[in-house]
Order: C-alpha cells, then structure tokens, then sequence
C-alpha cells in the first residue's frame, strides 16, 4: 500500500493519473475557505488541468478551515502535502483516478489566523473563493438581511479582535490590502445559491459596515463579486471509499473524493485578475442568472421531489430512486409541466437534453449518493429552489399540482416516521419548529405551511393550498407510490 504524498507519487500505478507540473513551482494565488468535497471535485480540479496543460502556475490554491470540524482536513491535507484522488465514477463501473496537485498549501485559521490574514494580504493572492453553505453567508432567515445579532460576528467587530469567522479574516485581509496602496482581491463564491455573487456582496459589505461605514461602502464599489454556476454531483466520502481506493488502486488516501463524470462551471467574466478558466472547460458568460435558474429549478429542486416521496416509499440510495420509472416520470412532469415554463431561454443550452440527461445522472449506480443527504436542510433549499416556480406559476395561471406534492412530502417526511413505522432522522436548523408543525397537521393540515418565515403567504394562496392538501392526504392514506401513480396518470 502506498501513503498518498508528494515523495510517493512516482511510486503511484500508471493506471492513477498525477500532476505532470513540478509542485515546487506553483505559488498561491487563490485562498478558499471550506475545503470539502465539493471544492475539491470542481474548482480545484479545473486549476489542476490548467497547470497539467502547462498553465496557471501561479493560481496555486491555499485551503482555510475555519470550523472546529475542518481541522481533520487540515491534518490529512498536512500529511499529505495537499494531495488527494478525485475519482471519477462512470456508469458502467469504470473508475478514473486522478491526484490532483493544485492545493498546495492549508491554514487552520483557529491555529494562526494571523497566517490567513498575511496570506490573503500577500500580493500574489488575487482570488478569495468560497464554497461555504448557504448558512455560511449569514442572512438571517426572516428579515433576509446580515444578521449583526450573531454572537461570533459581534466578537470580531469587538476592537482589537482576533477575527475568528470568514467575514472577520476576509475583512481584515482587505483593510490590509487597503491600506498598504494594493487592489482588493476578487471573492468569488462557488456556493449553490442564486446569485452567489451579490449574496457574498451584500454579507461582506454590511460586516465591513459594522466595522466601517466607510470601509463598507470601499467594498461595496471596489470589491469584485462574480456570480457563477456550479455543477457536478459530489458525495461524502465514505470508508468504503477509502477502501476502494486502497483496493483498487493501492493507494492510502485519508480522504479522496468521489464525483460522477459531469461537471460545469459557469462564470461571470469579472475580475481584476484571473486564470485562464476557459481553456479548461469553463464557461465565461456576462450573465449567469439563466444558467443557475436552470441548475436550480431543474436540477436542485427535482433533487427535492426525489428525495422525500423516496425515502417514505423506502429508497435510501438516489439512483434506486431514479431506476423507478415511477419516480423518472414525475420528476421529468414536473421538470416539463412546472419548472421549464419559469425559465428564459440558456444559451448554448438544449433543454430537452438536459432535462433527460439530469435522470440519467441521477440514475448513475456508482456514485451511490444517498437520499437522506438530499433531505437535509431542507428549509435552506427548498425556499429557494422550488417556491420559486410555484410563486411564478401561482402569478402566471401556471401549474402548481406537481410541486404541491414535493412540499407534501416534506411535510409528511418531517413528521419523523416513515411507511414502515420506522423512525427518520431528521437533519436540519429548524428541525424542532418543522417536526412540531408536522406533528400538528393530521388535526391541521396546513400547520406546516403556516411559518411566514419558509412559505410567506403561500398558506393563503388557495390554489396552492388545495393541491397541497390532497396530496398530503394521499401520503396519510395510501402513501408515497400511490400518490405519485395518481399524479402521474391524471396529467
């Protein structure tokens, strides 16, 4: 068995591929906070082709853990040197592995955060990306504003500070910049929210306010923000990952990544300075919004009306899911009769052959993603990719009977109890307020749609309520495959 690292990489079987560029060589030029899975299977991934193609040498990627829980990815990276297998898995079973060498350096900021700090200061760094959640932005879930409240924020705006979150290391990096005559850095979030960008805008601007009001209004005028789309199915690593790795591979890796073979990033053209991204497959655009629209509302949200309706009908992997043609038939009704009817035209985009190739992705066996992990932290995703369509529908005498059924099921889902009687863990930030709601509704059957907070007026939206209500009754009384065989032979 050989231990992933720098020394051992010619010692790698030719079957695993590794970088063809002298690591020696490559110097920072990208800070991301939150180095996951994810992060690793896309935009790591692109910098590493750029530097195989003899590119980018100089966009050298430095990772930032913040979190307690990112400290065991800061010892993993620290052993080994920063390296790690993507590995790409084929629906046939082929497997394609690759090392990939662009993360060269990672910093806990708890350990040293004034490491971070000098780090982002540096000149070379022209590049702060983020892949840190939808919660990571700190948008109060009412108001939708920055929440100033938030006990670890009011800590790094105390004076003399020692920033302890992104928004505190980030800021202070910039005043650095600022103030020794330097451009800002470009923050460029890679999270899987609609205009990432401007959210990102708007979160480090108002703590740069609270900080400043004039250093807010710097940010806000000379601070880039790209929005961008991003795409490609990533799970979490699992130990028999790792063990697929070792036995097929012979190699020790500590956390490798698995991801299907798909993927996309689509980019805002606005920075000071970047790599050239497009000349690894990206694609630069003036606007991103149709792109994510079409991520979001396709893709995202069908992930939502998988994932409930499965796990009550017993399904605990997605592409079980999918192979259904059951469920592959009501997920392409709502895709065709719901969600398309709310997007403008993509460029460059067949609809058509994205929507079928989206259950085909689905449907991939190797990449065993798990319908639970499509469950969690469901009051983050569906406000924002499923209500969207049945607010545009409710306003353009569009259908709403489809989506209807995936709020039901999320409904009944949080009720904590599946088909069988068996209990359902329950994974989100409003778990307590969303199981007593669900618990309510066998009495009242709208208690579920009553939070202001995830369904603003929607409760009062009869044609909405309507459909919501047969179909959580066909949940109680027939259960999941039932209601979905009527949903999709009535249409």
């Amino acid at each position: 068995m050989i231990t992933l690292s720098a020394e051992n990489l010619s010692s790698l079987g030719p079957e695993v591929a590794r970088p063809t560029y002298d690591r020696d060589h490559v110097r920072v030029g990208v800070v991301h906070f939150g180095v996951g899975g994810f992060h690793r299977a896309h935009e790591a991934m692109y910098l590493d082709r750029l530097m195989n193609n003899g590119k980018a040498l100089d966009w050298g990627i430095c990772g930032v853990g913040v979190m307690p829980q990112d400290r065991r990815m800061a010892d993993v990276m620290a052993a080994q040197n920063g390296l790690y297998t993507l590995v790409v898995k084929h629906p046939d079973g082929t497997l394609e592995p690759r090392v990939i060498g662009s993360i060269v350096d990672y910093l806990f900021a708890p350990d040293d955060p004034e490491a971070v700090i000098e780090r982002m200061a540096d000149a070379d760094t022209r590049i702060v990306s983020l892949t840190v959640t939808e919660g990571g932005y700190n948008i109060h879930a009412v108001t939708g504003q920055f929440d100033e409240t938030n006990p670890d924020i009011r800590a790094d705006l105390e004076p003399d500070a020692t920033p302890r979150t992104t928004f505190g290391l980030v800021t202070e990096a910039l005043v650095r910049r600022r103030g020794r005559g330097m451009s800002p850095f470009t923050i460029l979030s890679c999270d899987n929210i609609q205009g990432n960008g401007d959210v990102a805008r708007r979160s480090f601007a108002a703590f740069a306010r609270l900080r400043d009001p004039e250093l807010g209004a710097w940010v806000e005028r000379e601070v880039r923000f790209p929005n961008c789309m991003v795409d490609r199915i990533t799970p979490v690593t699992t130990d028999e990952d790792r063990a697929e790795v070792a036995r097929s591979f012979n190699v020790d890796d500590g956390w490798p990544v698995v991801c299907e073979p798909f993927t996309q990033w689509v980019l805002e053209d606005r920075f000071d300075a970047r790599p050239p991204l497009e000349e690894a497959g990206v694609q630069l655009v003036d606007d991103v919004e149709p792109y994510e629209l079409m991520k979001l509302r396709l893709l995202n949200a069908s992930h939502q009306a998988l994932c409930y309706f499965g796990y009550l009908a017993g399904y605990r992997l997605v592409h079980e899911v999918c192979q259904d043609a059951l469920f592959a038939d009501f997920l392409l009704r709502y895709m065709d009769v719901e969600a398309t009817p709310t997007l403008e035209s993509v460029p460059g985009i067949d609809l058509g052959h994205y929507k079928t190739n989206l259950i085909e992705r689905f449907s991939n066996g190797q990449v065993r993603d798990t319908v639970a992990r499509l469950c969690a932290e469901s009051s983050d995703r569906i406000p924002k990719w499923l209500l969207p369509v049945i607010r545009h529908n409710l306003e353009h005498d569009g259908e709403v009977a489809l989506s209807a059924a995936v709020v039901a099921s999320w409904a009944r889902y949080a009720e904590g109890i599946d088909e069988d009687g068996q209990p359902i863990e329950v994974v989100d930030r409003l778990k307590d307020t969303l199981m007593a709601a669900a618990q309510e509704q066998r009495s009242d059957p709208l208690a579920f749609l009553r939070s202001r907070e995830l369904f603003g007026d929607l409760v009062e939206a009869e044609r909405f309520t309507s459909a919501f209500l047969a179909s959580l009754e066909s949940l109680h009384e027939q259960g999941a495959r039932k209601t979905l065989e009527d949903l999709t032979s009535s249409r």
